[in-house]
């Protein structure tokens, strides 16, 4: 069965039998990390690029007050920073939100596996335009749109980042996060989260129980929010257009 990082590239890019079992080559030493524990810290020197197999985890940063901003979410598949080892030190935390299964993977494995696979480079480059198209959006989410279309904006966005790496099951998934940490993620207080999720619920579009979030009805939902998901660029999944995605003039290296 396909390990998460290699269902996530593949809805970049195609890949060859060899690109995939260079990737299995990566996910080697797995570990298993508790719930709300950091596996990084502001400050700290990065020397490994951490990989999320399983779990939630995600970026934050702690203001003086004790206030958490969490910045990013880290799904199956999703590396911490695929390039972090070129910082002198860290300059916000990682901490996982559910248990999770992480790989630290060396630079150098990093590097040999994009040197020798010209898709699995391509595919290593689409996730970091991704992570950046996402956090681009993440700022006009927190900062234009009201409430509960925020929060259904990042469920149906969930949703998708989910599906590409096989956590979806009818519209289903996983969703690990506290009333307390959507409101650091969404930029609300927990009130208001409460209520919001009220208000989703009230009108038939969600379902959330025992950590496990429903989506009732993904095109209200997505129609609800204004969702466009062209900023996630899946191309080879039922959101995006499947293509050939090669480059004209050049030789594939696996």
């Amino acid at each position: 069965m396909q390990h998460a990082l290699t269902r996530k590239l593949e809805s970049f890019e195609p890949l060859s039998d060899q690109a995939r079992w260079a990737l299995n080559g990566l996910v080697i030493k797995v570990r298993q990390v508790g719930a709300r524990q950091d596996l990084i810290q502001e400050g700290d020197k990065p020397e490994n690029v951490l990989l999320i197999l399983d779990g939630f985890a995600c970026r934050y940063k702690v203001l003086p007050d004790g206030q958490r901003q969490i910045m990013a979410l880290l799904v199956p598949g999703d590396f911490c920073d695929l390039n972090v080892f070129i910082l002198d030190e860290m300059d916000h935390a990682i901490g996982t939100i559910s248990t999770c299964q992480v790989v630290d993977i060396p630079r150098q494995a990093i590097d040999e596996t994009a040197t020798h696979h010209a898709s699995i480079a391509r595919a290593f480059w689409w996730c970091s335009l991704v992570d950046g198209a996402v956090l681009r959006e993440w700022l006009v989410n927190i900062g234009r749109r009201l409430p509960a279309p925020r929060i259904a904006h990042l469920f149906c966005e969930l949703l998708m980042r989910l599906e590409a790496v096989g956590r979806v099951t009818d519209n289903s998934y996983a969703f690990p996060l506290t009333q307390t940490e959507i409101a650091e993620t969404m930029g609300l207080s927990d009130v208001h989260v409460n209520r919001t999720l009220g208000d989703l619920r009230a009108l038939g579009l969600i379902h959330l129980k025992q950590r496990v979030l429903t989506i009732l009805d993904v095109e209200r939902l997505k129609a609800f929010c204004d969702f466009t998901p062209n900023y996630l660029h899946l191309r080879n999944t039922r959101w995006g257009e499947r293509r050939d995605l090669s480059w004209p003039g050049r030789a594939e290296g696996g």
